[in-house]
């Protein structure tokens, strides 16, 4: 399962510097001026995870392959975008294809960084944004519901639709369509403002670790659970050294995780996903999967044929793996477990299939 992110935000507010920070490259164009971001930048980056390490550690593993996330770094959209304000049509579009959209907000004072407003309102400018979403969302449903496109969409598409432009007709909160329908339906959907999101603050070397007056007012409105405090610049700088003096560096400054690891942590999270282990002399990998996932529906993340082939699971919890120094002394002290089709795979599970072809 390949995990995608998109970076979306108002020209100016450090998307490119957060997406070069986070990816490790200069791929994306950080200029002081709109627009400078046409076409998307995307980024693979590996999801760091310890827990890898320890496992091939002690299974003397050749390889250790993480699993990764991609990161989307998708052009400024301004008021109007909807309309096709600042090639909006074009970058909306790029919005549908990501599963979790990051919201990155300008939360810092600046002479030498230009605004497309004339103040500094985190709040306004995310209001901004999610309206132009709102609107695209709108037109999208009004298309595909007019009579000719209409009989080639299926029943519960129809009705998520049509709920949808209910939500958006009597400004409801479009998102409660989330606990009616399936995530699988849902994602159908395309639907723009009902995709998983996370509010990142961007804010100056200063504001790191308590904030400001524009994160504070942020919070107030829209909580902590799903924002987070970064700075792309110290994000930039932390890139550039290596792990002695990027450690040194967090130390000095008081910065507990870097900004990659706090935002996978949060996307894993609103999107409820979660990691199992596969762990030999070849290789240990990571593989994501999502939460309540079937241990044959894991499987199939491996290779189609080992989910419709499924027989059994061999499975040790990652805790047991460890204090037990692997496979073999795990099996023998009875922390092996033989698990069937019903079973539910938990977070850092180590699991072996066996399957037929």
């Amino acid at each position: 399962m390949s995990l995608k992110c998109g970076i979306v935000g108002l020209p100016n507010v450090g998307k490119s510097t957060l997406f070069n920070a986070l990816t490790n490259s200069n791929k994306a164009q950080a200029a002081n001026f709109p627009f400078c971001t046409i076409d998307p930048n995307v980024g693979i980056v590996a999801v760091p995870d310890e827990r890898l390490n320890n496992l091939g550690e002690i299974s003397k593993s050749k390889k250790i392959i993480n699993t990764t996330i991609s990161f989307i770094d998708i052009a400024g959209l301004v008021k109007g975008a909807s309309k096709g304000e600042g090639l909006g049509n074009k970058f909306l579009s790029h919005i549908r294809e990501v599963d979790a959209i990051i919201h990155m907000i300008r939360c810092f004072d600046s002479d030498d960084i230009q605004n497309v407003n004339p103040n500094v309102d985190p709040i306004r400018d995310l209001e901004i944004i999610e309206t132009e979403m709102m609107l695209a969302d709108l037109e999208s449903i009004q298309k595909r519901l007019e009579k000719n496109n209409k009989k080639n969409i299926d029943e519960e598409q129809l009705r998520i639709l049509e709920n949808a432009l209910n939500c958006i007709n009597e400004n409801k909160d479009i998102s409660v369509l989330k606990n009616q329908y399936n995530k699988k339906s849902i994602n159908q959907s395309g639907l723009l403002s009902i995709k998983p999101k996370l509010f990142v603050c961007n804010v100056d070397e200063q504001s790191v670790q308590k904030g400001n007056g524009y994160t504070n007012s942020f919070t107030e409105k829209y909580g902590k659970e799903n924002t987070l405090t970064i700075s792309a610049d110290i994000e930039n700088q932390i890139n550039g050294l290596d792990m002695k003096e990027k450690k040194n560096y967090m130390e000095m400054i008081g910065l507990k995780k870097t900004g990659l690891d706090m935002l996978i942590q949060k996307a894993y999270g609103i999107l409820e996903l979660e990691t199992f282990f596969t762990s030999g002399p070849e290789e240990t990998r990571a593989w994501t999967i999502q939460k309540n996932c079937t241990a044959p529906k894991a499987a199939g993340e491996i290779h189609t044929d080992f989910e419709k082939g499924f027989i059994r699971a061999e499975t040790i919890s990652y805790e047991d793996f460890i204090s037990n120094g692997g496979w073999i002394n795990s099996k023998t002290n009875g922390k092996m477990r033989l698990e069937g089709k019903d079973y539910i795979v938990k977070d850092g599970d180590i699991l072996n299939f066996r399957f037929n072809t």
